[in-house]
């Protein structure tokens, strides 16, 4: 049996993760188009139980999706913008409607629900601030409940990872 090292919980179980799990994790997120046989070769395990072993952590949602990553100043969305945004009423159902049209915003590419003064933060991506100003005025502020809205503009990125496994 792999020595445990890290628990990870799916929404039906919780299940260990071993040195070999991580280190195919690494190789995934350094390039989700890897081969098995490629990982193979790099863990030194065969083609069979690499396999296996990803094909669980997908089932168990530890792998949630492959993702592309683009760089937005090349596909014409080179602003970016944190927005922080207060509801005027924080209830369930206003809770829930806020999110529901977040959804529907092809702008904003993150969003969290977090604590302090504000109750959300986005990461809203446009190709000018002429476009973000037409987000902001025709689009977010739009969105039934809207109490406050901050935007703070990104002037460069320092640090930007989706490595979560080391």
């Amino acid at each position: 049996m792999p020595k445990q090292l890290k628990t990870a919980e799916s929404t039906n179980n919780t299940f260990s993760l071993d040195e070999k799990d991580l280190a195919i994790l690494r190789i995934l997120q350094q390039n989700a188009r890897a081969t098995v046989k490629e990982i193979s070769d790099k863990v030194h395990l065969s083609t069979t139980p690499v396999h296996e072993r990803i094909k669980r952590m997908e089932e168990t949602g530890v792998i949630r999706q492959y993702a592309t990553l683009l760089d937005h100043s090349k596909v014409k969305k080179g602003l970016m913008v944190i927005c922080y945004v207060s509801l005027k009423q924080h209830n369930k159902n206003a809770g829930a409607k806020f999110i529901k049209s977040i959804h529907e915003l092809n702008e904003v590419i993150e969003c969290y629900n977090i604590s302090g003064e504000f109750d959300f933060m986005l990461k809203v991506v446009a190709e000018s601030m002429d476009a973000y100003y037409d987000f902001h005025v025709n689009k977010l502020s739009q969105a039934e409940n809207i109490g406050h809205v901050q935007s703070v503009f990104v002037m460069g990125v320092i640090k930007q990872t989706h490595v979560l496994v080391y």
